[in-house]
This record gives C-alpha cells, sequence and structure tokens, in this order.
C-alpha cells in the first residue's frame, strides 16, 4: 500500500466512490479510496434505490436536479447499465396538515420546473383502484422519480474512479486519522501509516467513530430500518409508483415478480442490523390498510440497514472547522444513494480549490454549532 497520498477517502460506499469518480474526471491525482470490508457493504447494500425530485428545501431540490442528469443518462457516461425504472412516487397525505404541508412544497417544487401533480382522493383511487383512500386528503405525484440498482451505480462509480488513477483498497480499516495540531497529516492503518494532507470521512453510517479517529465530534447516527420482500405477486397491475402512506411512514414498490415494503425505522441509534418478527407484523398492518388486497401477498424475507442520520436531516458536506484537511460527506440521512452524483461533484469541486457546480454552503459542518440547521417539512420517510 501506498506511504503517500494526495487525498484519501474514507468509506467505499456510493458517497466515497461518488467523489473518487469525480475526482478521477477532473484529473486529480495521488487519490486512494480505504474500505475497512469490501466495497459497497454498508447502507448502500441494503438501500432501496429510490430517486425523487420531490422534496422541500432548496438545497435537495438542487442535488435531485443535478442528480437526475447522471441518473437519466448513466449508460452514456459510464458505460453501465443503471436500470432506473421511472414509475414515479406517489405520496399520499391523510391529514389536513400534511396535505397543506403538500401543496406548499409543490409550489416550490413547480418553482423548479418539477411536473409534480396534486392530486385529490377521487383522482388517486381513479389511476390506482387497489389503493384504499377514504381516509385521504390527496397525495401528490412525479413521473420523473423511480428506483434504480445501487449495485450498478456503485460498480459505475467504481470503475469510472479506477480508469481514472485512483487506488481502491479494501480490507483496510483507518484505525487512527493523524494531525498536526490544527491540520490532517494522514491515517493510520493495520498495514501502516500513509501520509496525505487531505482525508475525506465517507464512512456513512460509521461517520461518528472515524471523526473520532481525528479528535473530532460528528454529529451523525446510525438508525435501522427494515426492509421486506414478498413472493410473486400479480394482483397488483403494472406499472406501479413508488407509494409512500407518509402519515405511516411507509412504502412499497414492485421488486421482481414480488414487492418491496418498507419497515419500521428504529427511534434510536443502534447498529443492530437484525430482523424482528414484531416489524413483520407492523408491516403487514399497514399494507392491508394501505393496499388491501395485500392480505393475499406472502413475505418471502426481509433484512435491515443503516441510516445516517444528521440532526437536520441534511447532510454534512465540507471542510471540518478546526481541523484544515479534513472533509466531512456524510449523514445524509436516507438520501444519499440518490444524491450521490452531485455530492460527489460538489464535494470534488471543493477539495480541488473551485467554485462547487451546487453551493454547498448551508451544508457546511460547523452549521449545527452556529444553530444553523436547515428545516425541512418532509422528513417523515427516507428511501
Amino acid at each position: 500500500m501506498e506511504k503517500t497520498a494526495d487525498i484519501v477517502i474514507i468509506g467505499g460506499g456510493i458517497i466515497g466512490t461518488s467523489i473518487a469518480y469525480h475526482l478521477a474526471q477532473k484529473k486529480a491525482k495521488g487519490v486512494v479510496l480505504l474500505e475497512k470490508g469490501m466495497l459497497g457493504e454498508g447502507s448502500t447494500a441494503k438501500c432501496a434505490g429510490g430517486i425523487r425530485a420531490q422534496f422541500s428545501t432548496e438545497i435537495n431540490l438542487r442535488f435531485s436536479l443535478e442528480s437526475l442528469q447522471t441518473w437519466n443518462h448513466f449508460r452514456e457516461i459510464m458505460g453501465t447499465e443503471l436500470d432506473f425504472k421511472k414509475v414515479g412516487y406517489l405520496v399520499l397525505a391523510s391529514s389536513e396538515e400534511e396535505w397543506a404541508v403538500f401543496q406548499k412544497s409543490s409550489d416550490l417544487q413547480h418553482q423548479f420546473g418539477i411536473p409534480v401533480e396534486l392530486l385529490s382522493p377521487r383522482e388517486i383511487q381513479y389511476r390506482w383502484p387497489y389503493l384504499q383512500g377514504d381516509d385521504l386528503q390527496g397525495g401528490t405525484f412525479c413521473a420523473w422519480d423511480g428506483y434504480a440498482g445501487p449495485y450498478e451505480a456503485l460498480s459505475g462509480f467504481t470503475r469510472g474512479a479506477r480508469r481514472g488513477g485512483v487506488k481502491i483498497f479494501e480490507q483496510t480499516e483507518v484505525l487512527q486519522i493523524l494531525r498536526d495540531r490544527d491540520r490532517v497529516t494522514g491515517v493510520r492503518t493495520p498495514q501502516g501509516d500513509m501520509a496525505s494532507p487531505i482525508v475525506v470521512n465517507a464512512a456513512g453510517p460509521f461517520a461518528r467513530e472515524v471523526g473520532k479517529r481525528a479528535g473530532v465530534e460528528v454529529p451523525v447516527q446510525p438508525f435501522r430500518r427494515q426492509l421486506f420482500f414478498t413472493r410473486p405477486f400479480s394482483l397488483i397491475p403494472d406499472p406501479i409508483p413508488l407509494v409512500i402512506d407518509y402519515h405511516r411512514g411507509w412504502y412499497f414498490r414492485r421488486e421482481g415478480a414480488g414487492l418491496l415494503i418498507s419497515g419500521p425505522k428504529d427511534d434510536f441509534p443502534s447498529f443492530n442490523l437484525n430482523v424482528d418478527y414484531e416489524a413483520m407484523v407492523e408491516v403487514a398492518r399497514n399494507s392491508m390498510h394501505r393496499v388491501p388486497i395485500m392480505e393475499k401477498v406472502e413475505i418471502d424475507r426481509g433484512w435491515a440497514g443503516s441510516y445516517e442520520i444528521s440532526p437536520d436531516n441534511h447532510a454534512l458536506l465540507g471542510e471540518e472547522p478546526g481541523l484544515r484537511g479534513f472533509f466531512q460527506a456524510n449523514g445524509f440521512s436516507g438520501h444519499g444513494f440518490q444524491h450521490s452524483p452531485a455530492a460527489g461533484k460538489a464535494l470534488a469541486d471543493l477539495i480541488l480549490g473551485e467554485k462547487p457546480i451546487i453551493d454547498i454552503s448551508c451544508l457546511s459542518p460547523e452549521r449545527f454549532k452556529k444553530g444553523e440547521m436547515i428545516r425541512e417539512p418532509l422528513t417523515a420517510f427516507k428511501d
């Protein structure tokens, strides 16, 4: 392994590989990515692959629109098939308060040219008659939205990064981030020390632990989220949008011949990745409430992954105040996969001293110390 590098990226998930890819695209030299396990085995491996434009803050909308430029042309850019299924997102509101937020958010989305439709309960039941809508106030639908393959995206970024000269080392954990007072000087691994003036913390749910190895407090914590998959089920006609019951924090979509159904997200942090029977019961209850015909579906299996949640459900993206050369790229709070192209490009710009393609100053890690948190109304669901 190299003894020196110009830039070290810690974390081989979708964010770390995107940063590596975009640095390579800018002809950056001496870029090394270190992954403590195997590439993509963390949050990326258990990601549902959602891609949407229905956000309610300007920064997330800009991230979505910029990322769509990559997702919509992935094969031409990367030479890899992404299998982006544009089935749309249908987001359902059950209370008057939720519906008011949806309408306000759609106004902002329309300002960005996003074709979000506001639908009445009657329109929803006409277009998707398998949905139970007696308790709905309305919903929104955007045909630009959908889902894609996280593994395919990771593979595309990884191959592109390697073609550009990035050296990637799996099974290489960073034990300590070396520093000289207020300046990063490198990293320590079981294979030895590597000197570097720039280190990027893209460790996803492990970002807090990596920060501690630099003597930095990173306000990101892992929260377990469970997903379930059914046996083949043909009683709901295709195409099925990704349907979100906002009030219940539940969603489902097609997965192969069966369905993918979201389970609960824990309300306390942990690295627990076990699947609970109680979660399956909750999934069944929510599913039969919103889609009564799901009483005939059989759950086949489930898995659990980690969301990396920040205090305001927005990413930390930028240089750590008080430690020059240490950059944060974490805390995406369930949106890391879909925003990875824009995040990787913007941070690559910042690291290289260029003006980022998106103004990411509002995502600076120091915003929490300044009390400048970002407020987003639509934070109940993660994808």
